[in-house]
């Protein structure tokens, strides 16, 4: 009994269609950019690599002093 195996391209449009139903179309981009996020993160803490953002802190451009 293979639940997944069941599922066809109708059984798939009728999920779709009740997510966007649900969420609506601008948050179903918010969510799915969050989850790719939250897996790019997962995926670095299992190869032990440190995020980018943490180890380096951005360097601001200096500011030009007008000269007189």
């Amino acid at each position: 009994m293979s639940f997944l195996h069941d599922f066809g391209a109708p059984e798939l449009l009728i999920i779709l269609v009740i997510i966007i139903l649900l969420f609506g179309p601008g948050r179903i981009g918010k969510v799915a950019g969050e989850l790719g996020k939250g897996i790019r993160s997962f995926k670095e803490g299992l190869d032990g690599k440190k995020d980018e953002k943490e180890e380096t802190p951005e360097k601001k451009p200096e500011e030009k002093k007008p000269e007189k």
